[in-house]
């Protein structure tokens, strides 16, 4: 919500992506329900992932954003990345990406959340998956 308060008369849109849970991190498996999106052809895009783990969820949210279009710059947005999610990104996304991050852990753990880093970012916005 922060970063449509400060461009707040920006188009937005929402890519509803999360984890599977599993038990190890090598079987995590990343959902995409939906995207909800205007035309982003030929426009910069913010990405905005609280915690920047895996980057997996990222590269598959930017992957379905394509459906709409391809932007001509993407800004990706965190307030902690894992170094393993900022080399992904780097590989995974256009050349031309920049990533804004608060903070940078250098951790996974085994079930590749960051460490320390500030826990579920879903869970502690909407509460626990049930």
């Amino acid at each position: 919500q922060g970063v449509l308060n400060f461009f707040d008369r920006a188009e937005n849109g929402f890519v509803s992506a999360y984890r599977r849970p599993h038990g190890k991190a090598e079987e995590i498996e990343v959902e995409v329900e939906y995207i909800a999106c205007p035309n982003i052809q030929g426009k910069e895009v913010i990405l905005c992932d609280p915690m920047l783990a895996t980057g997996t969820s990222l590269v598959l949210a930017y992957e379905a954003l394509l459906s709409k279009g391809r932007p001509s710059r993407v800004h990706v947005a965190c307030a902690i990345a894992s170094s393993v999610g900022i080399r992904t990104i780097q590989s995974q996304l256009p050349e031309n990406t920049t990533i804004h991050c608060g903070a940078i852990d250098a951790e996974l753990n085994d079930m590749s959340y960051i460490v320390p880093g500030l826990g579920d970012a879903g869970d502690l916005s909407y509460g626990p998956k049930s």
